[in-house]
């Protein structure tokens, strides 16, 4: 595939660890851009579904996420392009890293890592660096993330957390002595922060107005203290993308037929975690996709054939989730595919801390004090909607819940010599999140499924 080389200015927002602010200066960044009329396209690197909901507030279109695990390294440059001209080419991409900047997927060095990501963008890095507690110090710190990777390219620092004039002059002075310049400084005094709860923060979609605010604060906050002029002739420093753009069509094979099924996408504040490329490969591969949203639609769109229920905080919605009783009732007898991912797959279950929930899953769920979190290469167990047994896939798991039985008769995947999840029927439901541009025949799958 032939592509004119597309001189697209970007920047990756990296630190040291997390906490240092990333999320704020990212968001705030894209923010403020977009207020100077920029068209903005806003990236996270890793699977974290929630850090794009305020990019995409923040940019005003999709946040996408950039995981060459999930994904393939080689589609990481593509979907980037993908992502930025979609739905009109963006002006400036701004990408979120994860963790620290050299910090990879557990066993794999830095494959996976902000780095990685920056080298396989090619991109400039912005550094942020949390100064509570330090002086000269962050300019040793600065000058080893630096030198660690020398194919990483940190061409400034935000300075966050500073605690007064003197100790700006004194960070100032120490980074021009390693030669990184200073492209702003947050101080402690006027820090922004977004309501967070057992998974991090909280999504966009249920504190919307909130949300709007805390964008418009972090706005306000970068272009008070932030050189924007300085960081668009940073991100003007990346050379031009040469490869092609991801295309959802040439990934799928485009549709099978000239039949278009209604595929039904949940959504609404209990289920918001899902990637953009789910619903674009969905249509490529020949469906309509309408967004349901069962805290408050009574029923499935009027002929809906196959569902897909992604990931989101069911817990915190059980009450209004169980009051929805004819969409419940519904799903339990609804005779199409299913396909669940975490939240998904404890709201088909029969209850979730005692209170009832669709019962197409003969599961209860509860929550628990403990985290489960990580990515994981998994072997599809049991032939199903969206994938064929034997088949590998790559996925991540983030929740604190838990499910009895652990997994069905027919169990969805394996991994770690253990079965996880349920196939029943026409029913795929685990907790196993998965992007479905690193194995597109999902999407295909489903649709042959709903015919």
């Amino acid at each position: 595939m032939v592509s004119t080389p597309w001189a697209l200015p970007r920047l990756v927002v990296a630190a040291p660890a997390s906490g240092h602010g990333k999320t704020t200066v990212a968001t705030g960044l894209l923010a403020a851009l977009r207020r100077r009329g920029l068209t903005v396209s806003p990236h996270k690197v890793g699977p974290d579904y929630i850090d794009p909901g305020y990019h995409a507030l923040a940019a005003g279109r999709e946040g996408r996420n950039l995981d060459p695990f999930l994904v393939g390294a080689e589609r990481i440059a593509p979907l980037l392009r993908h992502g930025a001209s979609v739905p009109t080419p963006a002006d400036i991409a701004v990408v979120e890293g994860v963790m620290g900047l050299h910090d990879g997927a557990v066993g794999r060095r830095d494959y996976a890592s902000t780095a990685h990501v920056a080298r396989l963008i090619d991109a400039p890095v912005l550094l942020v660096l949390d100064t509570t507690a330090q002086g000269r110090s962050a300019a040793a710190l600065t000058l080893g993330m630096a030198a660690f990777d020398p194919a990483v390219r940190i061409g400034g620092v935000i300075l966050n957390r500073v605690g007064s004039p003197r100790h700006e002059s004194l960070l100032r002075d120490a980074l021009a002595e390693v030669g990184v310049p200073v492209l702003g400084a947050v101080t402690r005094a006027v820090e922004v922060a977004a309501p967070a709860r057992h998974l991090g923060l909280v999504p966009v979609a249920e504190r919307a107005p909130e949300s709007l605010a805390i964008v418009a604060a972090l706005a306000e906050l970068v272009e008070a203290t932030v050189d924007l002029d300085a960081v668009l002739d940073l991100a003007r420093t990346a050379p031009p993308l040469t490869g092609p753009a991801w295309d959802p069509v040439a990934a799928v094979g485009g549709p099978a037929d000239a039949e278009r099924p209604l595929v039904a996408l949940a959504g609404g504040p209990a289920f918001t975690f899902s990637y953009a490329e789910t619903a674009e490969l969905l249509t490529a591969a020949g469906a309509d996709v309408v967004t349901v949203d069962p805290l408050h639609d009574p029923a499935l769109p009027s002929g809906t054939r196959a569902v897909v229920i992604g990931g989101g905080f069911p817990e915190a919605y059980a009450e209004a989730l169980a009051g929805n009783a004819t969409l419940r009732a519904e799903l339990a007898d609804f005779d199409g595919p299913i396909v669940a991912e975490c939240a998904g797959l404890l709201y088909l279950g029969r209850s979730l801390d005692g209170v009832p929930m669709c019962g197409r899953l003969d599961l209860t769920a509860r929550m628990t004090g403990r985290l489960t979190l990580g990515y994981r290469e998994a072997l599809a167990a049991t032939d199903s909607p969206v994938a064929r047994a034997g088949e590998q896939v790559r996925g991540h798991e983030f929740h604190r819940t838990t499910t009895d039985p652990r997994h069905g008769e027919a169990s969805a995947w394996r991994w770690d010599d253990a079965e996880h999840g349920f196939v029943s029927g026409r029913v795929h439901a685990s907790y196993l999140h998965t992007h479905w541009a690193g194995h597109p025949d999902a999407a295909r799958r489903l649709v042959r499924a709903c015919r």
